[in-house]
């Protein structure tokens, strides 16, 4: 592995993310790269290629007002989305994104009938769990808070009549493309009311955020705020469906399927490459 490869510098990012979260904001620049084991201006370099301001910078994001910060100035009215047009195929955020859902009948079959294959990835956000029919990507999950084993069995049990293999080959280059913002294929299983959630968070834009109840309402069951956690929750695809980008009305980042370190990671990621785009776009 080359310190110029995609993995390389997922690895990196990875390890200073928990590094900086761990260790709050005593930790110095040049305390951060000897953890990480690379020069002080290595170490800044690539930080800052891959996620968008220096590690010092970041280290703001990370604390509990940032999420405040980006409902008061970040919030995102799903039905102005939607009639906008930033929900449905093409285009969405950062990310080329294209899906294809289950049809009803098909999900009530508990996936029988899928071949999904399954492997292993490195992220910004620590060792991914990847999983894909033919249609695209149908699963994703972390395993930095549960473990490996969890992580996989999580995803397995949402399908239970399907056949899974592992092809860590056939897998990379599909993390690959997810992680490098490149034009992704997702295959959406699950109930009929769960596929509409997961649509409406494919309409948040990187580095904003939205409420649960917004989410509600912009499916149309403005008072189905507790099933809407629930579909939120049960996000099979984590991070392409947006799922990190739901709060409390209050600010609280609420509950996360694979961690709150690793929401909060996402969050602050997305927040402060947002930024750097908008401060790139007033200096041009």
């Amino acid at each position: 592995m080359t310190d110029q490869s995609p993995r390389y510098h997922h690895a990196v990012i990875a390890r200073a993310l928990r590094e900086i979260d761990a260790a709050g904001p005593g930790l110095t620049l040049d305390g951060l790269a000897a953890r990480i084991g690379l020069s002080t201006a290595h170490f800044q370099r690539t930080f800052s290629q891959w996620v968008g301001v220096s590690p010092k910078a970041y280290q703001q994001y990370l604390t509990l007002d940032h999420a405040r910060t980006l409902l008061a100035h970040r919030f995102t009215v799903l039905q102005t989305a939607h009639e906008t047009g930033l929900s449905g195929g093409g285009r969405l955020h950062d990310l080329f994104l294209k899906w294809e859902a289950m049809s009803p009948g098909d999900f009530a079959k508990g996936g029988a009938g899928l071949d999904i294959r399954w492997g292993l990835a490195d992220s910004p956000f620590g060792e991914t769990v990847v999983m894909a029919t033919d249609k695209g990507i149908c699963g994703m999950g972390f395993t930095q808070e549960i473990g490996q084993a969890a992580a996989v069995a999580d995803l397995v049990q949402r399908w239970p009549a399907a056949s899974f293999r592992r092809d860590d080959a056939a897998i990379a280059p599909l993390a690959a493309a997810a992680f490098g913002g490149e034009e992704t294929a997702l295959h959406l299983i699950g109930a009929p009311f769960q596929i509409k959630v997961w649509e409406a968070l494919l309409a948040i834009p990187s580095g904003h955020v939205t409420t649960y109840s917004e989410i509600a309402g912009a499916i149309g069951h403005g008072k189905a705020v507790r099933a809407v956690g629930t579909a939120v929750g049960r996000n099979p695809i984590s991070f392409l469906i947006p799922c990190h980008r739901a709060l409390r009305k209050s600010g609280g980042l609420g509950g996360y399927h694979w961690g709150l370190p690793v929401k909060r990671a996402m969050l602050a990621w997305e927040g402060a490459r947002e930024d750097a785009r908008e401060a790139l776009n007033t200096t041009a």
